[in-house]
């Protein structure tokens, strides 16, 4: 009996929110980390644009409101959905307690909303690989 063959999945794009002075605070924290940190950032962003909405815990976790957040031992990044199989990255932090601190979080919603086009119109830059 033959095998059928499965067709690959299409990949998500991960794209990454720019300031209007265009820095990209997600890829910004990516590349100031170092060792352990720095390896485990950039495999949870590739294991997102592999499994986009399908990443569940301990990877990944909704936050409310269609934030989300990548969850490593020590690293978080935050990230949103967009149409057409678009993830944006939105920033990263450093762990140092299990909650996210309301600063954070409310720093994150400003960006998702400037992202969402309910504020500013934000700049968007796909990844540079």
């Amino acid at each position: 009996m033959k095998r059928k063959r499965e067709t690959p999945k299409p990949r998500w794009t991960i794209d990454a929110y720019e300031t209007d002075g265009g820095e990209t605070p997600a890829w910004s924290f990516i590349r100031q980390l170092e060792g352990r940190d720095k390896v485990e950032a950039v495999a949870l962003v590739k294991l997102l644009e592999e499994q986009g909405s399908q990443m569940r815990r301990p990877q990944s976790g909704a936050l409310g409101d269609g934030l989300f957040e990548l969850r490593g031992k020590q690293v978080r990044l935050f990230y949103v959905f967009l149409p057409g199989r678009l993830i944006v990255l939105l920033d990263g932090e450093v762990k140092k307690r299990d909650d996210i601190p309301p600063r954070t979080l409310a720093r994150m919603r400003v960006l998702q909303a400037e992202v969402a086009g309910r504020g500013a119109a934000p700049k968007i830059r796909e990844a540079k690989r």
